[in-house]
């Protein structure tokens, strides 16, 4: 089964072009990992401080490793997530 998360990020003030580039170095790193099947980050067209990240996982364990790799943790939970005012993240099944 395809596991997907929809992440939606939105930036504290001032800090929206600091979040495009650690998403600039944390795509090609989460495309890498074996478990990823797609990484795309979006940026809101009508707010520049609002995010989206969609990612498909081979399976549930494959999104539990991805946290736990070094880029994750440096470039989400130690670079982006204090410059952050709100971060969701929805899981979903892939239907067809």
């Amino acid at each position: 089964m395809t596991y997907v998360i929809a992440a939606r990020w939105r930036s504290k003030d001032g800090h929206a072009d600091a979040i495009a580039a650690v998403l600039r170095e944390l795509v090609p790193a989460c495309r890498k990992e074996p478990g990823v099947r797609m990484f795309i980050a979006n940026r809101a067209c009508d707010d520049p401080n609002v995010f989206l990240l969609y990612e498909q996982y081979v399976d549930e364990q494959a999104f539990r490793d991805h946290q736990q790799t070094p880029h994750f943790k440096a470039l989400v939970l130690e670079r982006a997530v204090p410059l952050l005012a709100e971060r969701e993240r929805i899981p979903y099944a892939v239907l067809a």
